[in-house]
């Protein structure tokens, strides 16, 4: 049994839908009773009111072998309910997470679970897994350093974007560096990268490929994600580096900053393209292999992953157990599969 829980938000309903053309048994989860059923009626689901606040609700909808999603966010604040009663019950467990302190919290709880924890398993950071182990692979073994960037072209962003991502400016990211990972600020570095045949400039962030790629390539000492940013997240980043304004501004932006509030429309999201980059480079610098996936909306994306990768742990043809990457859990040919199906495909 699938259970998807914050259903009625913004990503929770995409992903409704997604998992509805699947054809997959789902159980629609959300704290308003109200909603979550009429979405129910519509999609021809059976539904049930679970709330972050009441960690109960969320330990009684799962069981051993079960499959718990999450598109709850902010998930510093929301998300622990949902990954402790998919850990507690040996449920597997996936959610649509990019905030660094909360991807690191998965993998350090997931030694001890039953199932398998796939976190961030949407646009974040699937594509850069992909994209990376495949650069990896045709680098043959002779790549230290990958670096991934993500860059988005005419976004529009959900309130739980924007939510997730005051957490994601103001906790610590996180690199693997001289084969160890390290937290670090958030955009602590800035790079360029060639997309579609013009520079553009991105700042780094914690992702998972820092977490899961080294395990799959022990050679490598440096792994870092970036984001295409625009020169004004670029200065606010630089004034975020202030001694301590990070500390302090972390309890308002929780309070202030809301969660699920809508997002962009069918159309909007059409006219929204992304591109993930990856280079794999030898000891001296040397570029060995380059991997650009091109596709569609992140929300799109997002949504038709969680709903493939739910399937899949659905039918137990996930492999290992505990929090894993996007190519340790999946073959990678499947995965690449996955992701063409979805709209992101290799360009060049």
């Amino acid at each position: 049994m699938i259970v998807l829980f914050g259903a009625t938000g913004f990503t929770g309903g995409l992903t409704a839908r997604a998992l509805a053309r699947g054809g997959d048994p789902v159980v629609l989860a959300a704290r308003d009773g109200a909603r979550v059923a009429a979405l129910a009626r519509e999609l021809g689901a059976e539904h049930a009111v679970a709330d972050a606040g009441r960690p109960e609700t969320l330990r009684a909808l799962v069981g051993p072998g079960d499959v718990l999603v999450s598109t709850v966010g902010p998930f510093a604040r929301l998300g622990r309910a949902a990954l402790d009663a998919a850990i507690a019950q040996g449920a597997h467990y996936l959610d649509s997470t990019g905030e660094a302190a909360f991807i690191r919290d998965v993998f350090a709880r997931g030694r001890g679970a039953r199932g398998v924890l796939l976190t961030a398993f949407g646009f974040d950071y699937v594509p850069g897994n992909l994209a990376g182990a495949l650069a990896l692979r045709e680098a043959g073994g002779g790549a230290v350093r990958l670096d991934v960037g993500y860059f988005v072209s005419d976004p529009s962003v959900s309130g739980g974007t924007r939510a997730s991502g005051a957490g994601i400016l103001l906790d610590d990211a996180h690199a693997w560096r001289d084969g160890r990972l390290v937290t670090e600020p958030p955009m602590a570095r800035t790079r360029p990268f060639d997309v579609r045949a013009r520079p553009r400039r991105a700042l780094s962030l914690g992702g998972t490929e820092a977490i899961a790629l080294p395990r799959l390539a022990p050679g490598l000492r440096h792994v870092r994600t970036y984001l295409g940013a625009p020169a004004g997240l670029r200065t606010a980043s630089a004034v975020l580096r202030l001694p301590g304004l990070r500390t302090a501004l972390r309890p308002a932006a929780r309070r202030l900053v809301r969660g699920s509030s809508g997002g962009p429309d069918a159309a909007r999201r059409a006219a929204t393209r992304s591109d993930v980059v990856a280079e794999a480079r030898d000891a001296g610098g040397t570029l060995l292999a380059r991997v650009h996936l091109a596709g569609p909306s992140p929300y799109d994306l997002t949504a038709e992953l969680l709903a493939w990768g739910a399937g899949r742990a659905a039918a137990g043809a996930l492999r290992g157990r505990g929090a894993l990457g996007p190519a340790e859990a999946t073959e990678l040919s499947e995965l690449q599969a996955a992701c063409e199906r979805a709209g992101l495909v290799r360009q060049g």
